[in-house]
C-alpha cells in the first residue's frame, strides 16, 4: 500500500515565484546567502530511440549544492556554456536572485534536493522507489513513461492532456485507456501522425486530467497549469528532470502526482537507476 504524501514544507500559492522569495527569506530552511554552488554545469545532447524519426534535442543546466544536483531543461540559446566558468562558485541566493530563469530554477531544484533529498523520502516510505532496468535508451524509456502513466488514476477514454509530448509516454496514456491531447512547442506530430497542438490553454479546457512537463517551470508557463488544474479540479502530474524537487513542493496545492528523477537521468545511463513516485492519496 502506498502512504499518502505530505508535501515537504505548503508551498506558497503565489507559485514559483514565491516559493523562491520562501526559499531566500530562509523559510524553506537555510538562508541561500550562506550556501554556494560548487558547479555550474551545461549539457547538450540528442537522442532519436529506435523505430521512431524524432530527434530530440535537449539542452541542461545543473547546479551542485553539496551533495545534490538541481536542473532545468531550457531551450536552444537560452544559456551558453560560458555559465559553467561564470557561476560556479557563486553563492546560491545570487543564481535565485539574478540568473536567467533556467539556472534560477536549478538552483532552486538543488536547494530543495539538498534540504530534502528524493532518496530520503522514499526511504521514510513518503515517496515510491521505482527502479528503471539496465538496457536500451527504448528499454528504459519505456519503463520510465509506464511509471509515469502508472501515476493517472483516469477512467476508459479519459482526455489526458500531455503538457510537452514524449512519444512512449503518448503510448503509455494510451495503454492505460487514456486519449492523448498532445502539446508541445516543438512538435507538430507524435511517432504515429497525432497532431501535437501549440495551444495550451484549450488543451487545459479540454482535459479531463493533465501530465505535465518539468519543462514548464523552465519556460514559465508552470503556474499557468497549476492554477488552471487547481480552478478546474482536475487532477494533475508532473514528470520532472526539471526542476523535481520545485514541482514536489506544490504537492496538495494543484499538483496531484509527481514522477521525479534526480540527476544523472535515465538517458545518461546503461544501468540500473531509481526515479521517485510521490502521490497525495493513498491508494491501496
Amino acid at each position: 500500500m502506498h502512504r499518502t504524501t505530505p508535501a515537504p514544507t505548503p508551498a506558497p500559492v503565489s507559485g514559483v515565484e514565491g516559493l523562491i522569495e520562501a526559499v531566500l527569506a530562509g523559510e524553506q530552511g537555510p538562508l541561500p546567502s550562506e550556501l554556494v554552488a560548487t558547479s555550474v554545469f551545461w549539457i547538450h545532447h540528442g537522442t532519436r530511440l529506435a523505430g521512431g524519426d524524432t530527434t530530440y534535442l535537449n539542452q541542461y543546466v545543473l547546479v551542485r549544492l553539496g551533495g545534490s544536483f538541481g536542473a532545468c531543461a531550457f531551450e536552444p540559446g537560452e544559456i551558453a556554456p560560458a555559465v559553467c566558468r561564470d557561476s560556479s562558485g557563486t553563492p546560491l541566493d545570487a543564481l535565485l536572485r539574478e540568473a536567467p530563469r533556467p539556472l534560477r530554477i536549478a538552483a532552486l531544484d538543488a536547494y530543495l534536493s539538498e534540504t530534502r533529498p528524493h532518496r530520503v523520502a522514499g526511504e521514510a516510505g513518503d515517496a515510491e522507489s521505482v527502479a528503471l532496468p539496465a538496457g536500451t535508451p527504448e528499454v528504459r524509456a519505456k519503463a520510465r513513461d509506464a511509471a509515469i502513466a502508472g501515476l493517472l488514476d483516469i477512467g476508459e477514454g479519459a482526455r489526458v492532456g500531455l503538457i510537452g509530448v514524449v512519444n512512449p509516454l503518448v503510448a503509455a496514456i494510451r495503454e492505460r485507456g487514456g486519449e492523448p491531447l498532445p502539446c508541445d512547442f516543438n512538435l507538430k506530430a507524435t511517432q504515429w501522425g497525432d497532431p501535437v497542438t501549440d495551444d495550451m490553454h484549450e488543451v487545459l479546457e479540454r482535459a479531463e486530467a493533465v501530465v505535465a512537463t518539468g519543462m514548464t517551470l523552465s519556460n514559465g508557463s508552470f503556474d499557468t497549469v497549476l492554477e488552471r488544474c487547481r480552478t478546474r479540479g482536475i487532477p494533475l502530474v508532473v514528470y520532472a528532470q526539471t526542476g523535481s524537487a520545485v514541482a514536489r513542493a506544490f504537492l496538495g496545492s494543484g499538483v496531484t502526482a509527481l514522477s521525479a528523477e534526480p540527476f544523472p537521468f535515465s538517458q545518461f545511463s546503461a544501468e540500473e537507476t531509481v526515479l521517485y513516485r510521490y502521490r497525495t492519496v493513498s491508494r491501496a
